[in-house]
């Protein structure tokens, strides 16, 4: 694959019109889950468009994989800050996330209808579709990633440690010990000036951003606390939701019930309901936030609820990336954080297997038709080389079928 050229070069400069239109389409068709996200944005923006290479691509996981916050947005977000700066940044966060917002909100409103939505037979043919493209990411990530046995082992090492303790703690760890392997073990070439990315933000805006990140942290439960305000104290907790979860979307939902369950604004009846619904639609989890917001009784209106509480739980994944990016291409130039990188982004590769079989796998192929199903998506994908969007839409109309004969 040849190299694209630099995201500040007039060949890759883009605008936020455009970025939104990009990612407005990836909101609408990416089903799956935070790893299924990052295979739709690699397809996307690796394979198909060329805003950056694999290497490019996947530094950019891995950076979002230590940040806090829902990561596969965070990636979208980076993605956007290198395609045209803080509005592109913005554009990509709305278009990645409003479809799903938008329909939670409606969810909010008719649970029921929406409820039976999700265990439909077209809905299991998005999720069986999810299975095949997140393999496919695996296969190309693999080959790109992989290329000598240190890092083959490190990627192999890396599902296992991922399947043997599962959440963010167990990815954490096995990012951390491919990045000492990498760093011990891996020849990585030296980065090349071409190979340089701009993100748009200056370190002096990325210490702003970091400063903003945690003084909102520690001030929003003091205005909750002054003010006794339950509004105030909603957007504080998911807030902090937002700010102190690794490891994506599922993991923020404990937190979020614990925020509305108890207090009694929404029965756990309603919660779970919604959270059957975000499992079943595209675009990021941490959307589920507007759900909630529509319901909560203390906002004067559903859209302004679902509005402050999805930037509450959205925006310190925003200030964090914003922070960190500046500092992050300086550091990545160096020669050991390039054999770092290099372990990490293999141990990403292993991790991405690991959440192919649990919960990808495992929790969708559980029958014969369904592994014919995905089986031939792959196909469809690897080998037909059709898009994903058309692949997800026939995999529906497929698992609808599929469910009728049944």
């Amino acid at each position: 694959m040849s190299t694209p050229p630099p995201s500040d070069s007039p060949e890759h400069a883009g605008s936020p019109g455009e970025t939104f239109l990009v990612f407005l389409r990836l909101g609408l068709t990416s089903f799956g889950g935070p790893i299924a996200h990052l295979a739709y944005f690699r397809t996307e923006f690796v394979t198909r468009r060329r805003w950056l290479d694999d290497r490019g691509f996947a530094d950019l996981v891995a950076l979002c994989q230590f940040l806090p916050g829902p990561a596969s947005s965070q990636v979208g977000m980076a993605l956007g800050f290198g395609r045209c700066g803080w509005r592109g940044a913005l554009a990509a966060w709305l278009g990645f996330t409003l479809p799903s917002a938008l329909i939670l909100v409606a969810a909010a409103s008719a649970m029921a209808h929406w409820t039976e939505l999700a265990a439909s037979g077209a809905v299991r043919g998005l999720r069986i579709a999810a299975v095949a493209v997140v393999a496919q990411a695996v296969l190309g990530m693999s080959k790109a990633l992989c290329p000598d046995r240190p890092r083959g082992a490190v990627a192999i090492a890396a599902a296992v440690i991922a399947l043997a303790w599962p959440g963010a703690l167990g990815q954490i760890a096995a990012i951390a010990i491919g990045a000492l392997v990498g760093l011990l073990a891996v020849e990585a070439p030296r980065l090349e000036l071409h190979e340089r990315r701009d993100f748009h933000v200056t370190r002096g805006a990325g210490i702003v951003m970091l400063a903003i990140f945690a003084s909102l942290l520690l001030v929003l439960p003091l205005v909750a606390v002054a003010t006794g305000s339950p509004m105030w104290t909603a957007v504080s907790s998911f807030y902090r939701a937002g700010a102190l979860v690794f490891g994506g979307g599922h993991v923020v939902l404990p937190l979020l019930q614990a925020a509305v369950v108890p207090p009694g604004w929404i029965s756990d009846e309603s919660f779970l309901a919604g959270y059957g619904v975000a499992q079943a639609i595209p675009g990021p989890l941490f959307a589920f936030a507007a759900y909630l917001g529509a319901l909560l009784p203390m906002f004067p209106h559903a859209l302004v609820g679902a509005a402050a509480l999805l930037v509450a739980v959205f925006l310190p994944g925003f200030l964090v990336v914003a922070g960190t990016l500046p500092f992050w291409e300086a550091m990545r130039a160096r020669g050991a954080a390039q054999r770092a990188m290099a372990g990490i982004n293999a141990a990403v590769v292993g991790v991405l297997a690991a959440a192919l079989y649990d919960p990808v796998w495992t929790g969708t192929i559980i029958s014969k038709a369904d592994f014919g199903l995905a089986l031939a998506a792959f196909g469809l994908l690897v080998l037909g080389r059709t898009s994903p969007a058309l692949v997800v839409i026939g995999a529906g109309a497929a698992g609808w079928a599929l469910a009728r004969v049944a």
